[in-house]
C-alpha cells in the first residue's frame, strides 16, 4: 500500500454510476481529505471503449480494465461494470494483488459474494458493497454495525425503485402496466429489457445480501421465492384502496423458529404502515430488531448520485481505517451458519383473493363452503353489482392467515365449479403489526 498521503483508487466502469464516483471525488477532495486525514484521489479510470465528452482529470485511462487490477500504484478498485463474469474476474484479480474492492454489482454479491468474502478475508482486504442494496440508503452499514446490537428478526423493503414507480403510477392514476413500463424505459428507471426488474430478480438478489447480514447466514441466491409485477391489474390496486390498502412490491425476510422466510412479490400493506406511502422511484427497508424495534430508512434506489454516496461512503471507510471495520457480512465468513429456508407452501399468511363468478344464488356460499372446508376463514368481502347486461360479477375477499398449499387447494376446487371463471388474482397480505 502506499503511504498514509494518498489513497489512490481505479474505478473500472464509467456509466452513471462510475462518473457521479468520479465526479464526487475529484470534486469533494479538499472535504474527503479533511474527513478521512489523507487525500483521496482518481489516479486510474477502467474504460474499455472511448467515451467522446468524459471527463476522468488526471486520471490514466486503461482499455483493459484488468490492467487496473494490476497495478500496484492503485490501493482501492471500484468495479461498476455490472455482470458476474468479467466483474468476477476482475474482482478476484484485484484481491489476489492486495487490493481493497468497492462495488455496487448486487448479482455478483448475491452468486459469488461468498467466495469474495472468503478471498478478501484471507488477503487481508476489505470488500465493500454499501451500494449494491437500495442504492443511497446506507442499510448495509446499519445492519452490519448500527443493528450490532439487536437481534434482528424481519426485514420487509421497497427495494427496486422500477417496480415502485410503475405501482404508483398504476394505483395512483389508473395507468396500465405496459404503458408506465414504457415510460419507465424512456425515463432511464428501467433498462432496455427490464425482466429483472419486473419478475423481482433484482429485488431478489439484494434480499439475500440482507438477510446475509440480519440473520448471520451465508448469501444464498437460490433461497427467495420470487413473484413480479406484471400480473397486477389496476382493478386489483382499486380494490386494494378500497379495502384499505396499498399494494408494494416487497422483499420480505423473516426469521421463524422452523428456518427462514425469503420472499419477493407483490403484497397488500395497510394504508397506515409508512412503507405503503413510500411511492416513486424511492426504495424503504424496514427492520424489526429486539432492542431497537421497528427501524424504518427511506431513500433514493437509485440514480447516479445517490448510488455513488454510497460507493464514496465505503471509500471513505477504507480510507480512515484500511484494517477495516469489521467483516463484510457482519460475521467472519467461517461463522456464517446455514439456515434452513421454509418452502413456500408452508409460509403463512393473509390472503388477497378476486374471482369472477356468475351472478346466481347460492354461488358465494360454494364458495365459502369450500375455504371452509380448507380451514381458511374470511376476513372481509366485497362483491359488487354486475355491469349492465352481464352475467357475471367480480368477488374480491380478504382471509385470515392461511398457508399458500391451502389456499392453493381451495382454489383448485373453486376454480372447478361451473359458476367461477378460472382467471383470478392471489396476492399476499401483510399487516406488520397492524
Amino acid at each position: 500500500m502506499n503511504d498514509n498521503s494518498a489513497l489512490n483508487i481505479g474505478v473500472c466502469g464509467v456509466g452513471t454510476v462510475g462518473l457521479a464516483v468520479i465526479d464526487i471525488l475529484s470534486g469533494g477532495s479538499e472535504m474527503l481529505s479533511e474527513r478521512s486525514a489523507r487525500s483521496v484521489r482518481v489516479t486510474h479510470v477502467g474504460a474499455r471503449r472511448e467515451h467522446p465528452g468524459h471527463q476522468y482529470g488526471d486520471a490514466l485511462v486503461c482499455r483493459d480494465v484488468m490492467d487496473v487490477a494490476r497495478d500496484p500504484s492503485v490501493d482501492v478498485l471500484v468495479e461498476l461494470i455490472g455482470g458476474t463474469t468479467v466483474a468476477y474476474d476482475l474482482i478476484k484479480l484485484a484481491i489476489s494483488q492486495g487490493k481493497h474492492v468497492v462495488t455496487a454489482n448486487k448479482a455478483l454479491i448475491a452468486e459469488h459474494g461468498n467466495e469474495l468474502v472468503r478471498l478478501a478475508e484471507a488477503a487481508g482486504v476489505q470488500l465493500r458493497f454499501e451500494a449494491s442494496v437500495a442504492g443511497g440508503i446506507p442499510i448495509i452499514k446499519v445492519l452490519r454495525e448500527s443493528m450490532a446490537a439487536n437481534r434482528v428478526s424481519e426485514i420487509a423493503g421497497i427495494i427496486n425503485g422500477t417496480g415502485n414507480f410503475i405501482l404508483t403510477e398504476m394505483s395512483t392514476k389508473g395507468r396500465a402496466f405496459e404503458d408506465v413500463l414504457a415510460e419507465a424505459q424512456a425515463l432511464g428507471y428501467a433498462e432496455a429489457d427490464p425482466t429483472f426488474d419486473i419478475d423481482g430478480t433484482d429485488a431478489a438478489h439484494k434480499l439475500v445480501i440482507l438477510s446475509s447480514l440480519a440473520f448471520g447466514i451465508p448469501l444464498s441466491i437460490d433461497a427467495p421465492i420470487k413473484q413480479g409485477i406484471n400480473e397486477v391489474t389496476p382493478e386489483d390496486l382499486e380494490y386494494a384502496s378500497a379495502l384499505g390498502y396499498r399494494v408494494k412490491h416487497l422483499g420480505i425476510a423473516r426469521l421463524q423458529e422452523a428456518g427462514i422466510e425469503m420472499r419477493v412479490h407483490p403484497t397488500l400493506i395497510p394504508q397506515s404502515k409508512q412503507l405503503a406511502s413510500v411511492d416513486g422511484v424511492l426504495n424503504a427497508v424496514m427492520i424489526s430488531g429486539d432492542a431497537v424495534g421497528e427501524l424504518v430508512l427511506v431513500g433514493p434506489g437509485a440514480g447516479g448520485a445517490a448510488t455513488a454516496s454510497s460507493v464514496c461512503a465505503d471509500i471513505m471507510d477504507i480510507a480512515r481505517n484500511e484494517s477495516g471495520s469489521g467483516p463484510a457480512l457482519g460475521l467472519p465468513a467461517a461463522q456464517l451458519s446455514a439456515q434452513p429456508f421454509i418452502p413456500s407452501g408452508d409460509i403463512v399468511s393473509e390472503w388477497y383473493v378476486r374471482l369472477t363468478a356468475a351472478d346466481r344464488p347460492g354461488v358465494m356460499s360454494d364458495i365459502t363452503h369450500i375455504f371452509a372446508t380448507h380451514d381458511i376463514s374470511i376476513e372481509s368481502l366485497m362483491q359488487k353489482p354486475p355491469a349492465a347486461g352481464a352475467g357475471e360479477v367480480p368477488i374480491v375477499l380478504l382471509t385470515h392467515e392461511a398457508s399458500e398449499a391451502a389456499l392453493g387447494a381451495a382454489m383448485s376446487e373453486i376454480i372447478g365449479l361451473e359458476e367461477v371463471q378460472a382467471d383470478y388474482a392471489l396476492l399476499r397480505v401483510e399487516g406488520f403489526g397492524n
